[in-house]
């Protein structure tokens, strides 16, 4: 799981960088939108080369992902996202963006399943059980978990306790409670208190490490 809302916003750039550099194989990439930046630059400075999850396509490292917004809206330039899916190397699940961050507060929250009307009489309603309620078709929708979650927010604490600021938090305290691993890119660490108590966005109790990046990092 990747947190971030789209473009640089939220987004744990350091963390992808790392795990792309470190080579692992056959992921599968659980995010809100993907494949935008690198061919629109849609959300960057000018002056940066543009991150997204299309760099774990682009070296060949993912091989599905599930997502709301996988690629911009115009046809041109392909991104590797797509250039992927089209070629038949890598497996696309998309998924209207309440219903893709209720799977995976529902994964967090120990629920299996759940019921909504979001997408009834769609592609997205292929293969799934669908139930009638007070006059009105559901479907039944699976909750998400992750192996990893990468989440970027402002603040930790050496408890782990994380703040997030802006769209950082879109995505973020829901993966957070939904993965096996949760690693938080963070701008700065604190001593235990140095995060308002009404502002722990994410408890410790879900966060397995935290990385802070380095003073004037470039990118956002």
């Amino acid at each position: 799981m990747i947190g971030g809302f789209g473009g640089a916003g939220g987004q744990p750039t350091r963390l992808m960088l790392a795990l792309k550099d470190q080579g692992a194989k056959n992921l599968t990439i659980i995010g809100n939108v993907a494949g935008i930046s690198m061919t629109t630059g849609y959300g960057w400075p000018k002056n940066l080369k543009p991150v997204d999850q299309g760099i774990f396509f682009q070296s060949g490292q993912a091989t599905k992902i599930i997502c709301s917004f996988p690629i911009p809206g115009s046809s041109k330039p392909l991104s590797e996202i797509e250039k992927a899916w089209r070629g038949g190397t890598a497996k696309l699940e998309i998924v209207p963006q309440g219903t893709l961050i209720e799977r995976i507060r529902s994964g967090g929250a120990g629920i299996p399943a759940f019921y909504t009307p979001t997408g009834v009489g769609t592609s997205v309603a292929e293969g799934k059980e669908v139930r009638e309620f007070d006059g009105r078709e559901y479907l039944l929708e699976r909750a998400l978990k992750g192996d990893f979650a990468f989440v970027r927010a402002q603040k930790a604490d050496t408890y782990g306790n994380l703040q997030y600021v802006g769209t950082s938090r879109a995505f973020g305290p829901a993966m957070a409670t939904a993965a096996k691993v949760t690693i938080a890119e963070v701008d700065e660490i604190v001593p235990p208190g140095g995060i308002d108590p009404e502002r722990v966005d994410t408890p410790g109790a879900y966060v397995d490490r935290v990385v802070q990046r380095q003073a004037g990092d470039i990118y956002p």
